[in-house]
């Protein structure tokens, strides 16, 4: 489906619907969606505080200024907040993913929100309305060329991430629809993110997320000041999706139709596991098998079907995927996730480190992983999983799992997500009491004045 065959535009229609929104209004669903994204995204930030990719990052960034990075004492002005957070919040890549993107949607657009409010003194309800805004455009833009953009050698989160923050701080703010036009239009420009990443395990991943949080931010601040940009950003013959997507032949009513009344936000997913989204099913079968009493040695081979979208992500080159040169390349191989998981029992923040890479039994199991693609496999609509291993016996013994757990099909609990905000705050050095002071505001952030210093050090 092409454009809308209206005079509006795209992203004239978008803001529209964007600027119509009301907080009162927002579906409780909806709002404990927020509330819940904004638990993951504080804990992760804790989590990641000590790396040493934040300190990096964080040294780089001027210090001063009114805006808050979670769990450091230093402030900063709203763009370098953005920044860090929204690093922080995807370091581990445990942050929550949407199925149909993939996207990662709290790690974008919350830090751009929360940075545009505390420099601008909007409330919790601006805060509120920024961020469902933001995670429903993030989500909705990866359907209108699905799988394309990531074809295509880009990282969506990014590319796509950065006009949905230009939405959510414009909506944020109270921008009329002419100036959040103009900050989509400009977003447009701003959008980057190569996946090369993959090539050698860099770092350059964790940033693409505060990347675009800042661009979008820094978008929508210059529309507020009149600056214009393009209207037919999305569906233009020079717009967005034909740049990133190598088209501009897109489903474009799956980003407006509906937009604030049939939410796509319940399809996010909470991740329990510290690593790739699409290896996340693999895991499931992997421990399951595990706990049949199978010791590692006696597995000779291990077939997986896969989507054909997984195969440059996760499983090629195999040779490279089999004993991945760091803990974060890890992240990004399959083999490695079912080796771990069912080695030590779990894939939390412990299973990927310099020792786990450089385990000879991880790495002796993980290079008897396989695979072979399923042409039927419904990625992106559901991400699943499978695990065949053959033993030393010749018994034949197989997992599958047909979706991601944490997500609309087998969602985590609030408590269940809690519980792993505690984790990951107690990762990152805070004690229970102080993680749980912050939990107990959460029920009224959304309707109160915005007081991030409770989040600082």
């Amino acid at each position: 489906m092409n454009a809308p065959p209206s005079a509006q535009s795209v992203a004239e229609i978008l803001a529209a619907r964007a600027g119509a929104l009301r907080a009162e209004a927002v579906p409780a669903p909806v709002r404990e969606r927020a509330e819940q994204l904004l638990i993951d995204v504080v804990g992760l930030c804790v989590a990641a505080r000590g790396t040493g990719y934040m300190r990096a990052l964080v040294a780089s960034v001027d210090a001063g200024g009114a805006c808050t990075a979670i769990g450091h004492s230093a402030t900063f002005g709203a763009a370098g907040a953005a920044l860090i957070n929204g690093a922080a919040v995807h370091g581990e890549d445990f942050d929550d993913t949407f199925e149909g993107g993939p996207v990662h949607s709290s790690s974008v657009i919350v830090p751009a929100v929360l940075a545009a409010c505390e420099r601008f003194g909007r409330d919790g309800r601006a805060a509120l309305l920024g961020i469902v805004s933001g995670v429903e455009a993030l989500c909705r833009l990866s359907m209108v060329v699905p799988k394309a953009v990531h074809k295509s050698g880009f990282h969506p989160t990014s590319v796509l991430g950065t006009p949905a923050a230009a939405l959510a701080v414009s909506v944020a703010l109270g921008l009329d629809r002419r100036r959040t036009v103009d900050a989509l239009g400009h977003a447009g420009s701003m959008a980057s993110g190569i996946i090369e990443y993959l090539a050698d395990g860099a770092w350059t991943k964790r940033i693409h997320p505060g990347w675009a949080a800042q661009a979008g931010l820094q978008a929508a601040r210059i529309a507020a000041q009149g600056f214009l940009g393009p209207r037919t950003v999305f569906e233009g013959i020079h717009g967005l999706f034909n740049g990133y997507a190598r088209s501009a032949e897109g489903n474009y009513a799956a980003l407006t139709e509906g937009f604030g009344e049939n939410w796509v936000i319940d399809g996010i997913t909470f991740k329990p596991y510290a690593t790739g989204t699409m290896n996340q099913p693999y895991i499931d079968c992997a421990l399951r098998l595990a706990k049949k009493g199978i010791r590692a040695e006696d597995v000779t081979d291990i077939l997986c079907e896969t989507a054909e979208g997984y195969v440059h992500r996760l499983w090629e080159p195999l040779a490279s995927k089999h004993r991945p040169p760091n803990e974060y390349v890890a992240k990004f191989s399959a083999p490695f996730n079912i080796a771990v998981a069912f080695v030590t029992g779990g894939a939390g923040l412990s299973a990927f480190t310099g020792e786990t890479v450089r385990d000879e039994r991880i790495l002796a199991l993980a290079s008897k992983v396989r695979y072979v693609v399923n042409p039927d496999d419904p990625y992106p609509r559901a991400y699943t999983g499978h695990v065949r291993m053959t033993l030393k016996d010749g018994r034949v013994v197989e997992e599958r799992q047909p979706h991601i757990r944490g997500g609309a099909r087998e969602p985590l609990t609030r408590a269940e997500i809690e519980a792993k905000y505690l984790g990951n705050c107690a990762h990152g050095g805070w004690p229970k009491e102080r993680a749980q002071r912050f939990l107990d505001t959460v029920p009224k952030f959304f309707g109160s004045p915005l007081d991030l210093s409770q989040l600082r050090g």
